[in-house]
């Protein structure tokens, strides 16, 4: 009997530490755009390998649609320890305003020619750098892969046909000074907006124009307000997934291993959907009516940015070169 009772004992405490073991860690994972962007579909690729190769023993709880904050709030409540996000969705050079110089480098106006320019880039072992500057300056998250959702154009309220019509125009930027210096080299006047509240500043005229990927144009339905859409790609609408430390803790050695397959299969389906799921999106514009102008030779807009692209690149000339020499 006593043999028996503890052999009992012995199963229930196993028992108890399997369940323990198997109470799954969630992450929440934040995006400020909607399920249906591209990035959105990153969201939800990232969360379903996730969740598939662990077994259920990874949830990430994915809000998006900016639910949970900005991109700029959301970046500050990671970096001051907080812990209501673990894993978020970042433009590639947002690290640039907290510290992180190799990042600046992606916003760089007319850098990527391609698509394929930027993948050369991202599956190099340069992007490894890059991905770990964060880590290396102290900051207390980590870069785990990187996407693009296309190439950033400009949209208008009125009419356009050229550089020249830029001249002015009041242009939406976020407090970016990369952007705000090429907005100004383009002969506009570049207005700090909220995304948030881009829409409606639209529609009232606070701003004339602003720009994003063509995906993130027709989600946020902003052919309403600016029914132009100038094809001029000035930058690649380059992104990364940032954890959290305080999310990282929070795993073991298997399940960090988890994550980042799952972020280098993301980082792969990016690559196989963004350019159909972008043609797609500008096909849709064109048949609902949005004014498509096309911008075949871009000389005249590198040659107008040679000021911001050679001031924010001098510092890191070589690296930089690296980049442009991938093409």
């Amino acid at each position: 009997m006593k043999k028996f009772l503890a052999l009992l004992i012995a199963a229930l405490v196993v028992m108890g530490a399997t369940t323990a073991f198997a109470d799954p860690v969630t992450l929440v994972y934040a995006e400020v755009n909607p399920l249906d962007t591209i990035v959105g579909q990153v969201a939800t690729t990232f969360k379903q390998k996730v969740e598939e190769i662990s077994g259920g023993e990874i949830k990430i709880d994915v809000q998006a649609s900016g639910v949970l904050g900005t991109e700029a709030q959301l970046l500050d409540g990671m970096l001051s320890g907080g812990d209501t996000v673990d894993i978020m969705r970042i433009s590639a050079f947002a690290l640039s305003s907290y510290g992180c110089q190799k990042a600046m480098l992606l916003s760089i106006p007319y850098t990527f020619v391609s698509r394929e320019h930027f993948w050369k880039f991202a599956n190099s072992d340069l992007a490894a750098e890059f991905l770990a500057e964060p880590q290396q300056i102290g900051l207390p998250l980590r870069g785990i892969c990187y996407g693009e959702e296309g190439f950033r154009h400009f949209f208008f309220k009125d009419a356009v046909s050229s550089i020249k019509d830029l001249k002015g125009k009041k242009i939406r930027v976020s407090e970016d000074p990369i952007m705000t210096s090429m907005v100004r080299n383009l002969g506009a006047n570049p207005t700090v907006v909220n995304f948030t509240e881009l829409y409606s500043a639209l529609q009232t005229g606070v701003t004339d124009a602003a720009e994003q990927p063509i995906a993130n144009y027709r989600s946020n339905a902003f052919q309403e307000v600016a029914p132009y859409l100038m094809l001029d790609g000035h930058t690649l609408g380059a992104i990364q997934i940032i954890v959290a430390d305080t999310g990282w803790r929070k795993l073991n050695d298997q399940q960090k291993a988890w994550i980042m397959e799952a972020a280098k299969y993301t980082q792969q389906e990016n690559a196989k959907i963004s350019e159909a799921a972008e043609a797609k999106v500008l096909e849709a514009l064109r048949t609902g009516g949005t004014h498509i102008v096309e911008v075949n030779d871009k000389s005249e807009w590198v040659a107008a940015c040679q000021d911001t692209i050679k001031r924010n690149t001098s510092s890191q000339a070589a690296l930089y070169q690296k980049i442009v020499d991938l093409q």
